[in-house]
């Protein structure tokens, strides 16, 4: 009996999880997620739900393409399954024997192995032979010239769905360019590994950059083709022009489903834990404290030689995609999260414990007169306040009206 009733609510959340979809009605998506001892019901549900990637559906999108000159935004998480093996996009492309003419490649390259913000230089990709055009060296947004050659850019990169993961950025980018040349923009929709929550300050206006670019929290719990689709309708492009913008759309999922990505996004973000912990542990970046760059444990844990009352210690060393790693070669004390159980917030903790427990006179970077925490939290409130011991709960209460707005902005251009 015990076992037909398990099975029963297994099938009924199945029937949940791919239904049409989603409704929201809160900030924190997942509050009433059911668990089974070993796994979460959306993990479950996924054994007989298969989501199916905009780029898995050519019949929707190679229409589109046929006869016409493109251009690719990707990187190696540009990938189609297959029963026997993947496909990237752009060989799928000329399989199918779609014009490409040229291939952009945003932060991390074409292969995704460079170090975060390293410049990325022009090239060739060896196995067709297109050319590939920097997205994150001399210039950041695709010039005239380089696409007055396409009719349509299609972008399809894998994102995690943090404001300062700069894939966004190069989207913003590339739809502008495209809304001010007459382009069309196709974007291949991909699962958002943190979908299930919004959370984080409301990036302000004057620390607008790369890795902050709209005023939205830092976890916004959106697919990067409704992302697309908010970028448009906000008229957040310059002038407020708008891409002729279509999303292919995502099958049998919603932003409860939970997504293992099949390819690691970026040299430093190399698995699923890591991309859970890196809203909260990036912050880190601001400060003196490694976040496990130079490691094979990048966001999963963080310390540094100045922590007191720290049992964990690692050593950074050179690895792919931390060449110069902070405290290279130095003992690192702090803690190991790679076990913490999935994050359904932003965890403050771990920068008020490690701000508590510096000895160094200088625990937050400051480059040429800029707070780099600033950047990336999208407000000096956050640095401000943990200088003045605000605890985790006083920081939070500050975000909420930002959040309950935004959720209202949101909820307009949600496709799940």
């Amino acid at each position: 009996m015990r076992n037909w009733l398990k099975y029963t609510l297994i099938l009924f959340l199945f029937l949940v999880s791919c239904s049409a979809q989603e409704k929201n009605s809160g900030i924190q998506i997942d509050q009433q997620v059911i668990q089974d001892k070993d796994k979460s019901y959306q993990a479950q549900a996924s054994e007989y739900c298969q989501i199916v990637l905009g780029a898995e559906q050519k019949d929707i999108y190679l229409p589109m393409l046929k006869g016409s000159r493109v251009g690719v935004i990707t990187n190696q998480t540009g990938i189609i399954p297959g029963l026997e093996q993947d496909t990237h996009i752009v060989d799928a492309l000329i399989e199918e024997k779609i014009n490409v003419i040229k291939i952009f490649a945003p932060e991390h390259g074409f292969r995704g192995t460079a170090d975060a913000g390293e410049i990325i230089k022009d090239g060739k990709d060896s196995k067709t032979g297109l050319p590939i055009v920097s997205l994150y060296g001399k210039n950041k947004k695709p010039t005239d010239a380089q696409i007055q050659d396409l009719d349509i850019l299609l972008f399809d990169i894998q994102d995690v769905g943090v404001r300062f993961y700069t894939y966004i950025s190069t989207l913003h980018y590339v739809m502008e360019a495209a809304a001010e040349n007459g382009k069309q923009v196709i974007v291949l929709d991909r699962p958002n590994p943190n979908a299930h929550y919004i959370d984080g300050p409301i990036l302000e206006k004057q620390h607008t950059t790369f890795v902050g670019m709209h005023p939205v929290p830092i976890v916004y719990g959106m697919t990067i083709g409704e992302y697309a689709r908010m970028i448009n309708g906000e008229k957040w492009l310059k002038n407020g022009i708008q891409a002729n913008l279509q999303v292919v759309k995502l099958q049998n999922y919603n932003h409860l489903t939970e997504y293992i990505l099949p390819v690691k996004p970026s040299p430093n973000l190399p698995n699923n834990q890591s991309i859970y912990l890196y809203p909260s542990l990036c912050f880190f970046e601001g400060t003196n404290v490694s976040e496990g760059r130079g490691t094979s444990q990048q966001f999963q844990i963080y310390g540094s030689p100045f922590l007191k009352n720290m049992n964990f210690n690692f050593t950074p060393e050179p690895n792919e995609g931390a060449k110069s790693p902070k405290h290279q070669g130095q003992i690192c004390y702090g803690e190991d999260l790679s076990n913490f159980p999935k994050l359904n917030e932003i965890n403050l903790d771990w920068i008020l414990k490690a701000y508590k427990n510096n000895t160094h006179p200088t625990f937050f970077t400051n480059e040429s007169g800029a707070f780099w925490l600033d950047k990336l939290a999208g407000t000096s409130d956050l640095r401000l306040q943990i200088e003045k011991g605000w605890t985790a709960e006083q920081i939070k209460a500050g975000w909420q009206k930002g959040l309950k707005d935004f959720e209202k902005t949101r909820q307009k251009y949600l496709l799940y």
